[in-house]
């Protein structure tokens, strides 16, 4: 090795490794340890009173679609009858208190069953998207987490349902949302997103081609020797206009995930 090359490896931000491989690695850790640090959070905040309990100021309200639910008694018999053998035993929905069926996942992480959200949005007097009963948080989506007998099932139940998340899904899921809502929806919708990416039955070829296009930008963005803050100058602080390239295009991706469940028809 010449003099020259022993230089230039010192003055690596570490030796021994290229200087792009250890930027591509710091800007994933940056942005990755505060998105699992929030889908932590939320877990904990979800798990520790019946999938986060109710808000307060919702409690009157469930008690009313409680009351509808258990007052409903020929609802509640085709529901028996069309419930599939496999049960979300570990989530218990925080309207009904029971196992949770044909659940359904906000933006804000907390699951319920479909038709008990269903209710509470019919229920309600809403003059736009529901408040979560556990939270709060305007649900601008809704996200299925069904079981594969859940998927796999036909009835005119879950049918029922599917058509009615689809319906507030093209109602409220392409609403104008705030950098911050963006942010804060990004752990729960790109969780969704890789998921119906890399199964057989999720995002078509076109919603999939854009993801990997912009997988694709940002990577290339990441290895290249032109930046708007150079860390040759800056040192690690060269790496926020690569984190916020990285954090622009997540938030377009998760706008794109919108965009497929707020067209998606099938059931």
């Amino acid at each position: 090795m010449n003099r020259e090359s022993v230089v230039m490896v010192k003055g690596s931000l570490v030796e021994g490794i290229g200087d792009d491989l250890v930027k591509v690695l710091l800007t994933v850790l940056v942005l990755a340890v505060p998105i699992v640090c929030l889908m932590v959070w939320k877990r904990l905040n979800g798990s520790g009173n019946g999938n986060g309990g109710i808000h307060s100021e919702n409690e009157e309200l469930v008690e009313d679609v409680r009351e509808l639910l258990r007052s409903d008694s020929q609802q509640h018999e085709t529901l028996a009858n069309d419930r599939p053998q496999q049960q979300h035993r570990d989530v218990t929905c925080p309207v009904c208190l029971c196992d949770a069926q044909y659940p359904v996942e906000t933006n804000c992480g907390h699951i319920f069953c479909a038709n008990c959200m269903v209710t509470y949005w019919n229920t309600g007097r809403w003059t736009g998207a529901v408040r979560c009963p556990s939270c709060r948080q305007q649900v601008t989506i809704l996200l299925r987490c069904f079981s594969e007998a859940e998927q796999q099932t036909r009835t005119e139940e879950r049918q029922r349902l599917v058509d009615s998340i689809n319906l507030y899904n093209r109602r409220y899921s392409g609403q104008p949302l705030s950098w911050s809502e963006y942010i804060r929806d990004l752990p729960t919708i790109l969780r969704h997103c890789f998921y119906d990416f890399f199964s057989l039955g999720g995002l078509i070829w076109m919603f999939r081609l854009r993801i990997l296009v912009c997988f694709v930008v940002a990577l290339l963005y990441l290895l290249s020797p032109l930046d708007v803050i150079p860390e040759v100058a800056f040192g690690l602080f060269g790496l926020l206009d690569d984190i916020f390239v990285v954090l622009l295009l997540a938030i377009y991706i998760s706008i794109i995930y919108r965009r497929y469940v707020e067209t998606r028809t099938e059931g």
